[in-house]
């Protein structure tokens, strides 16, 4: 155009400027030429430019931009709270938010620009008195903004305000509002309730999205049921959303989660040719799950040689299946490589990843001084993968200083006061142990139960420690007693550890062969057909005695026993565990 000698206007620079995003180059010299032609006054043209800074990421030269504009309208002022947002400066979209109401009326993108802010940050009384604004110029009835309200409300977890929205709409919910309160739901880990709303959208006949199958299938994923998981998959291939790659990496995950590996690899398998980096990440992480380090290493070296850039999560699941396996070499290359080769920050899961590698290594010296040299302050999770290290490995005086630490940090987890009294235990000073179980009923914190549930023919059954309640209570307990009598046969001998302090030792035995997983054996053995898995779900970590009885178990019996406790999958089969005794 400029060598044909005609020259750029206003409109021209408006409609350019906005591909400077997708080239990623050329705003700087584009403002320039803007400059140089006269048109940096023009409220359009800046306008773009503000935008475009701000969706590449330079919010500075955005301000800039918006600092020298003459005049301003409400697009441009929605162009620099939208820039705030994308680049989480949350604040900043608070305070221009605040000044533009003064001079101008908020619309829609404004609202939903601001409510979005509030629900990241949890903003809930500002996020209310922009409710109140809402009602005050009638906009509450534009999907869009009654959208981020309960988007919002969700996420500030008031789900009773956010369901009294989505239900004042007399039935016009569209999809988009649906996967809104199905996301809302899943924030709020109300599982089952999504499952629900994903039927009755299927029966008001709307047209389900991928949002829609990727939500029930992150759903079904959550609550491991299989069978649920199944016939959304089915209903994706009908409609033919299984071919989409949001969708397709939430199955992976949701047969991952649920215990079928196989079909975990079918469905990546189908992705061969259109594969992003969310498919890799997703069966990178169902391998770390499931034990299968080595697989998991190798589909993250052959993302790399695919030309696929792995980011934050990839990184999270290849550094947990390496430490899950002791391959500390690899687990430090992987850590080094993020910053020196492929330009990503170590966040706060990378560090925590590294100190659980080398505190399940034995090298606790060295994960100190790792967390020491770390460029962010270590939180508890972090304290508590190096306490988790210490019980493991018998180092008492490390154990009980960083104790103190995650007492002050999260004085209501129980778990911190568990391993410390378990480490007390395990070096014979039982009064130490007695009274940090104390200091639980001094301070209110509560051990969780264990609890394990079991699917059986579509119906799931619970169980908990020393539970009587099922109606075949007494076919169980003659269950267990005969897997006793078969494991002890086989060499087994109770790991009384894992009992209770104050129990004597042979109530300690006997109350192992209560806890909950056993039970849920018992009576899978009993209900499940000759040669069928056992698939069990457990809300704790399942203790050492349990996982040496199912090793047993799967041999004696000759089943494949699939037990998902809180961190992840163990298979047993033929006497072996596929996380090589290393959880």
């Amino acid at each position: 155009m400029r060598q044909l000698g005609t020259y750029p206007n206003q409109f021209t620079f408006s409609a350019i400027i906005p591909t400077c995003v997708i080239v990623q180059f050329g705003c700087e010299m584009m403002q320039a030429l803007i400059f140089k032609h006269g048109f940096h006054s023009d409220v359009y043209v800046g306008t773009a430019l503000v935008d475009v800074y701000a969706k590449c990421g330079n919010v500075e030269a955005a301000v800039k931009v918006f600092d020298e504009m003459v005049e301003r309208n409400i697009v441009t002022w929605n162009s620099m709270i939208v820039g705030f947002l994308h680049n989480k400066f949350y604040d900043s979209v608070v305070s221009f938010f605040r000044e533009l109401v003064v001079d101008f009326r908020p619309d829609q993108v404004s609202f939903s620009s601001v409510l979005s802010t509030c629900a990241n940050m949890g903003g809930l009384e500002f996020g209310r008195g922009v409710h109140g604004m809402i009602v005050k110029y009638g906009l509450v009835n534009l999907t869009y903004v009654r959208n981020s309200l309960m988007d919002m409300y969700f996420k500030c977890r008031m789900f009773d305000d956010a369901i009294l929205l989505f239900e004042t709409v007399d039935g016009n919910n569209d999809v988009v509002s649906w996967n809104v309160m199905m996301m809302g739901c899943i924030y709020n880990e109300r599982f089952e309730e999504v499952i629900n709303n994903f039927r009755a959208m299927r029966r008001k006949s709307l047209s389900l999205d991928e949002v829609s199958y990727s939500t029930a299938l992150n759903a079904s994923a959550c609550l491991a049921a299989l069978n649920q998981g199944t016939l959304i998959h089915n209903q994706a291939i009908k409609t033919g959303f299984v071919e989409n790659l949001c969708v397709a990496s939430s199955l992976i995950t949701m047969y991952a989660k649920s215990g079928s590996l196989d079909d975990t690899y079918q469905v990546f398998q189908e992705t061969e040719n259109n594969r992003n980096v969310v498919c890799w990440s997703a069966m990178i992480a169902a391998c770390q799950q499931h034990g299968r380090v080595n697989q998991a290493i190798e589909f993250f070296e052959a993302m790399l040689r695919d030309g696929i850039k792995p980011d934050y999560i990839t990184f999270v699941s290849v550094i947990s299946a390496c430490n899950h396996a002791g391959r500390v070499t690899e687990g430090y290359e992987y850590f080094n490589s993020m910053k020196n080769v492929h330009g990503i920050n170590p966040g706060r899961e990378h560090y925590a990843c590294m100190v659980d590698l080398l505190g399940r290594a034995g090298r606790l010296g060295e994960a100190t001084k790792f967390i020491e040299s770390m460029p962010i302050k270590p939180d508890s999770s972090i304290w508590g993968s190096l306490l988790g290290a210490c019980v493991n490995h018998g180092n008492l005086e490390m154990g009980i200083e960083i104790s103190e630490r995650l007492f002050e940090l999260e004085p209501d987890n129980p778990g911190n006061y568990v391993l410390l009294s378990n480490l007390y235990s395990r070096y014979g000073k039982i009064d130490e142990a007695d009274k940090v179980r104390q200091m639980m009923g001094i301070n209110r914190v509560r051990k969780e139960p264990g609890c394990s549930w079991i699917d059986i023919k579509s119906k799931t059954f619970t169980f908990r420690v020393h539970d009587k309640s099922h109606s075949r209570t007494d076919e169980i307990y003659e269950m267990l007693r005969k897997i006793e009598e078969s494991v002890k046969k086989k060499g087994y001998v109770a790991e009384t550890q894992f009992a209770f302090n104050w129990e004597g030792d042979h109530h300690k035995e006997r109350s192992l062969w209560h806890h909950s997983e056993k039970l849920a054996l018992a009576f899978g053995l009993l209900t499940l057909p000759d040669g069928a898995p056992i698939r069990i779900k457990k809300n704790l970590r399942t203790c050492g005695d349990c996982h040496t009885v199912m090793k047993f178990a799967s041999e004696i019996f000759d089943r494949e026993i699939i037990v998902r406790d809180i961190n992840r999958f163990h298979h047993f089969k033929n006497g072996l565990c596929s996380c090589g005794d290393y959880w």
